[in-house]
């Protein structure tokens, strides 16, 4: 006869769930303990999180401009979207380079500061899409975009301690979802579409310097990073600029 099948109780099979929980829970504790720690040896640039800083007043004032001169209710209410997120990326950036955190405090604005990218480009794409693009483009493109922002600020949030390799192409595939528009919106204003082609370009450049480190002209004062952030304002600005054209031009 063969012997009996060895069961397993309710009460162990509970017990060695709650076991690897546990250990699951220690080591993205010692990950995230090791990310900071090499957090805090970092020798931060002399200008870092300056940029960054002086690129605020732009997002509030030209997103304020954009607000005023956009036609309509709803292309106002898509343009203050973009006001708002193009301050949470900079305000966020600046508080978060500029400020010696304690731990806790560091974690969550880096959270915030890297999750902030994803808001941007949604925040970018809304109000071009509301004046830019028939209605159920606007809306199919938006719906894509903005649930996709949501992922992956939720993916930043999670997986902080995720290697550069990983999430800057990440940064990358999103920022240029909606590339498929972009000849539409050419045709029907150059300017536009040259300036949103330039903004990308400006983007896809700092992407790229942040995630290979390079070029590092000056760890003193302007590292990789500050590069990276001039590219990001530079960005900013073309799109900002795109933006201001597309409302006067819808009047």
């Amino acid at each position: 006869m063969n012997a009996p099948a060895e069961q397993t109780s309710p009460g162990t099979t509970g017990t060695g769930v709650r076991a690897e929980g546990r250990a699951r829970a220690a080591r993205r504790r010692s990950a995230l303990r090791l990310e900071l720690s090499k957090l805090a040896g970092q020798v931060k640039p002399r200008l870092r999180g300056w940029f960054h800083a002086g690129a605020f007043p732009l997002a509030m004032f030209g997103g304020l401009a954009l607000v005023i001169i956009s036609p309509t209710i709803g292309s106002r209410i898509a343009a203050a979207v973009f006001a708002v997120t193009g301050m949470l990326l900079f305000g966020t950036s600046a508080v978060y380079h500029r400020g010696r955190w304690r731990s806790r405090a560091r974690l969550i604005l880096r959270r915030l500061d890297h999750a902030n990218i994803f808001l941007i480009t949604a925040g970018t794409y809304t109000p071009l899409a509301v004046l830019m693009l028939e209605r159920d483009q606007a809306i199919l493109l938006l719906s894509v975009l903005w649930g996709a922002a949501a992922l992956g600020v939720a993916f930043r949030t999670i997986f902080i301690t995720a290697p550069r390799w990983l999430f800057v192409p990440v940064y990358v595939g999103f920022g240029v979802a909606g590339v498929g528009y972009i000849p539409q919106m050419w045709a029907s204003i150059p300017a536009v579409g040259m300036l949103i082609v330039a903004g990308g370009i400006c983007y896809i450049a700092g992407a790229v310097i942040y995630g290979i480190k390079k070029p590092n002209p000056s760890p003193t004062w302007l590292g990789f990073h500050e590069i990276f952030h001039i590219l990001t304002i530079c960005g900013y600005g073309c799109h900002l600029a795109a933006l201001l054209v597309a409302a006067a031009a819808a009047y």
